[in-house]
């Protein structure tokens, strides 16, 4: 899986891939868009505030899915020294710090309407906070550490500590009684979303890995080229 990551592949990627990338991540957005604002219909209770979703909930699974990944290659990188697992969680942590914020910011700005409230200690919101803290500690240990052993010791001690508040995001609503509702979308399970309201929810989600895909692209090169740079001052 790795291999496919190699510097070598990811900087021979041409600017045309990338300018494919980003009309195709438009298109998506552009009807994504329609969709969520114009066609999908408002809730029986919740009104046009329900439309807040089509970007809350992809933000909240992407910054999930990102630190998943994340603590997988630090783990990764601290057992078997795999310096390309290291180029990689060092891209994706920006990606998945900003998509945790604006799920913060999306959920205050949907709790007003809904719970006449911007914040409440809620279960979920709280391990949500508690997540976009582990994303700040771990960015700052590779930024500011410039010791990569015992920076990468710190990166997959917070990756563990933060595995075990992904549980707790997971399952806290199932294990208190909390303000946020239960899980709508299940890939195994029952889906209580109607199919109205789930073809835009896709598809921003669609829009928004596109996205992650263009900036990952981005900040991957630009770390194998600092880090290239850096092993040509040393010599």
């Amino acid at each position: 899986m790795f291999k496919n990551f190699f510097p070598n592949k990811v900087l021979s990627i041409n600017n045309n891939f990338i300018n494919n990338l980003i009309i195709l991540m438009i298109l998506i957005i552009f009807l994504g868009l329609i969709y969520a604002l114009f066609i999908s219909p408002e809730d029986y209770i919740q009104g046009d505030s329900v439309r807040i979703m089509y970007v809350h909930v992809p933000s909240a699974w992407i910054a999930l899915a990102c630190f998943s990944l994340i603590s997988f290659l630090t783990i990764v990188n601290f057992l078997f020294k795999f310096k390309n697992a290291l180029i990689i969680y060092k891209s994706l942590a920006p990606i998945g710090f900003t998509f945790c914020l604006i799920s913060i910011v999306t959920g205050s700005v949907w709790g007003q309407p809904t719970w006449g409230t911007f914040w409440a200690w809620d279960a979920r919101l709280t391990s949500m906070l508690i997540l976009l803290v582990f994303y700040i500690l771990f960015i700052c240990s590779y930024k500011l550490i410039e010791d990569t052993n015992l920076s990468s010791k710190i990166c997959a001690g917070i990756s563990i500590l933060g595995l075990i508040n992904l549980f707790i995001i997971k399952y806290s609503v199932n294990f208190w009684s909390t303000l946020h509702q239960p899980a709508s979308v299940n890939i195994l399970g029952k889906t209580s979303v109607h199919k109205s309201m789930l073809l835009p929810l896709s598809l921003m989600l669609l829009a928004f890995l596109l996205y992650c895909a263009l900036i990952f692209l981005m900040k991957y090169r630009a770390e194998v080229i600092r880090m290239k740079k850096k092993g040509l001052k040393r010599l």
